[in-house]
């Protein structure tokens, strides 16, 4: 076999992978239409009225986390519950002045009678389900919600998501929708909600309303808190606790409610590489996950359409490694395809445009669902293929730790507490001063992709441009925003000490 047939070969193989998981998209729009009448089934009036407060706990879990953690203790205080029935559990694992600031803030909160209970630990064992399984040991609550720290849950939480544990037999969960509060602050900001838009408005929302699994997104939801005991408790063996904990939830039996119309706004990172280490972590829990749960998934009882779902739920990150290959292969099919040689093949590979247009009509319909200025929204979509080009060597190192078991830190993703426009993350702390060896790997791969693009202009190959063209842009904005946050930094500290 010649070499050009065995470039073509694992071309087409990355190709056909990439397009399976792509092709889901037409599968949860299929049952997004199936399901639409269920979208605005809720509980009456009446049912939704308390009629007893049940005890809850509110875990907080962080992290040095200075600029964003009183404005979620005091979203929390605020909500509307009786203060008598709710128990605040600040799961402090921080080693900066973050927990002198909430030791110095809670006390007056304390004499004014709320249950307040700051737990730090100086050893971070199980990192954020360490913490989770920490609290719970003391934890007063029926019921235990969750927020992250870059989270502002709104007064009605409570009373909004309560009423369903009364309705709903052995419902051990209720997911709200993430918002996002500074989503228009900039293209990666606005790039990033389109993202998470397709998860939480059609995934989410689709899975449940089609009897799916869903998961728990780690915050902005409440659980029973038998649920959590009955399923084995936190677990820290993966970097997805909230996802492990789901799945084995669930397939014990519990049932999970996701909230499309009910929301909890948050903030999105506003530089390039706390998105970076957010995607690393999610991307590489998901396969420790994947590991874990899906074997019993397959020897359990459940349908086979519930096992091909679940795989596509745990599995989906896999396409991460087929996306690099198929960047750098990009150039020498181009370079055969002008030989002219295999001109059968190329027009075969044509039909591969609809793991674009499957893609796509998924993303539409997540804005279409919930904004009215829906057009202005997606226009963001090429943006956030492109970016999803250029994460792919971060991504693809994150899904070969997970394959081989390689253990790392639970790295969180820093907030710096930004809004509006007039907010920056410059000059504050948590901000990475070094440079990751990565982006030496995608800038080389910006400059490859671009020779790739300058080809396929010369030589008229029309349809190779729109994807060497994300590609280019892909690696090269991801590379030159990393270089141009850390030299920033670097820039603002070396000021800081003169002055």
């Amino acid at each position: 076999m010649e070499i050009e047939e065995i470039i073509l070969i694992t071309y087409i193989i990355s190709l056909t992978i990439l397009c399976f998981f792509s092709f889901h998209g037409f599968t949860m729009i299929y049952f997004y239409f199936k399901t639409y009448k269920k979208r605005t089934d809720d509980l009456t009036h009446d049912d939704l009225i308390l009629k007893e407060y049940p005890f809850v706990t509110i875990q907080i879990p962080l992290f040095n986390e200075r600029y964003v953690i009183l404005r979620l203790i005091n979203a929390c205080i605020r909500m509307d519950y009786p203060k008598e029935r709710i128990e605040f559990q600040i799961l402090d694992d921080s080693t900066d002045d973050s927990t002198e600031i909430i030791s110095k803030h809670i006390e007056p909160l304390k004499k004014q009678g709320y249950i307040i209970n700051h737990i730090h630990r100086t050893d971070r064992t199980g990192y954020k389900a360490g913490a989770l399984k920490e609290g719970l040991k003391t934890a007063l609550g029926e019921y235990v919600a969750i927020f992250d720290a870059d989270f502002i849950p709104r007064k009605k939480f409570l009373l909004r998501t309560l009423p369903y544990f009364k309705k709903i037999p052995k419902l051990g969960l209720v997911q709200t929708r993430w918002e996002h509060l500074n989503r228009d602050y900039s293209v990666l900001t606005k790039t990033q909600a389109v993202a998470l838009d397709g998860h939480f408005v059609i995934e989410q929302a689709v899975r449940n309303r089609a009897d799916f699994f869903i998961n728990f997104n780690g915050t902005a939801g409440i659980w029973k808190k038998e649920c959590i005991l009955d399923a084995g408790n936190w677990e820290a063996d993966t970097l997805t606790e909230d996802l492990d904990l789901s799945y084995r939830a669930q397939m014990k039996g519990w049932k999970f409610k996701y909230l499309v119309n009910f929301t909890s706004p948050a903030e999105l990172p506003a530089e390039i590489n706390s998105l970076r280490s957010q995607q690393f972590r999610w991307t590489k829990g998901a396969i420790e996950t994947a590991k874990k749960i899906f074997p019993k998934v397959l020897k359990s009882k459940m349908p086979i359409k519930l096992k091909f779902e679940a795989f596509i739920h745990l599995c989906s990150n896999l396409a991460y490694p087929f996306i690099l290959l198929c960047a750098i292969l990009n150039l020498p099919v181009m370079l055969i395809k002008l030989t002219g040689n295999f001109d059968d093949v190329f027009k075969f590979m044509s039909i591969f445009i609809f793991a674009f247009i499957s893609s796509f009509i998924f993303y539409l319909y997540s804005q279409k669902d919930i904004y009215t200025d829906w057009q202005k929204r997606i226009i963001y979509f090429p943006v956030f293929m492109a970016g999803a080009m250029g994460l792919s060597v971060n991504n693809t190192k994150a899904v070969f730790e997970g394959l081989i078991n390689k253990k790392s830190e639970f790295v969180r993703t820093p907030k710096f507490k930004i809004t509006n426009e007039n907010d920056s993350w410059k000059g504050k702390k948590y901000v990475p001063k070094k440079l990751n060896f990565i982006v030496y790997i995608e800038a080389l791969l910006a400059v490859y992709c671009f020779a790739g693009l300058t080809i396929a202009i010369v030589n008229a190959q029309i349809a190779a441009i729109p994807f060497n063209l994300m590609f280019c842009l892909g690696f090269g904005l991801i590379s030159f925003l990393s270089i141009k946050q850390v030299i920033t930094s670097n820039k603002l500290m070396k000021l800081s000490e003169q002055s």
